[in-house]
């Protein structure tokens, strides 16, 4: 991809052999690809016998939709794109799920497993979904489903909940790619406990990205 964008520019005339490439014309590419979600959630390669119909997603399907949500809400820091998959990775089973079903809490789920009140706001927030909502407001499970069935909200959710939910604070901390940063994230946005089992994932995701911690 860079060497076509380089010749494209040399033929435009817009940079010489002897000159570095202008800094306002360098395109990163962040996508998130397939082989890093395998190597953060190892059995989401394929969806063979999915333990719940309908709920499975592949590494592929997980890779373009969170990249997508990542353009969506500007997150373009690596440390928290890695907190981002992996903590859906861990809440979904490797993408097996996105709704609860331990113990199977009405309303909870999408793949961030958000509880029925954040899944309320999410929707909320969605322009598109502005009509479908009074429907659908007084059932959380029917609330949820409205944003199950969009794969791009359902994959969503955790860029939301980070951008929306998360105090700059813990951005700032979580930015430097440290496991004090990330801890942060898990116990005071998230609000659950740091977990030997959380911890590999976000140790697996940070080594995919390639975070350097600060």
């Amino acid at each position: 991809m860079h060497n076509i964008l380089i010749a494209a520019l040399l033929a435009f005339g817009l940079l010489s052999t002897a000159s570095p490439i202008p800094f306002s014309l360098i395109i990163r590419d962040d996508t998130i690809t397939e082989a890093q979600m395998v190597q953060i959630a190892p059995t989401s390669k394929a969806c063979d016998d999915p333990p719940a119909k309908g709920e499975c997603a592949t590494a592929s399907q997980a890779a373009k939709s969170t990249s997508k949500s990542f353009d969506e809400y500007k997150v373009t820091s690596k440390a928290e794109q890695a907190a981002i998959i992996s903590l859906m990775a861990f809440e979904s089973d490797d993408f097996k799920y996105n709704k609860n079903h331990f113990p199977g809490t009405p309303g909870q789920g999408t793949r961030n497993m958000q509880s029925p009140a954040f899944n309320k706001k999410y929707a909320a927030s969605i322009p598109a979904l502005k009509d479908k909502i009074p429907a659908v407001s007084n059932s959380p499970a029917d609330l949820l489903d409205l944003l199950r069935d969009n794969e791009t909200y359902d994959f969503g959710s955790g860029a939301w909940f980070l951008t929306s939910q998360c105090s700059k604070d813990v951005r700032s901390a979580l930015q430097t790619g440290s496991e004090t940063g990330w801890q942060r994230y898990i116990s005071d946005c998230v609000g659950t406990s740091v977990t030997d089992d959380r911890k590999e994932y976000w140790e697996r995701a940070v080594k995919a990205l390639g975070v350097a911690s600060q």
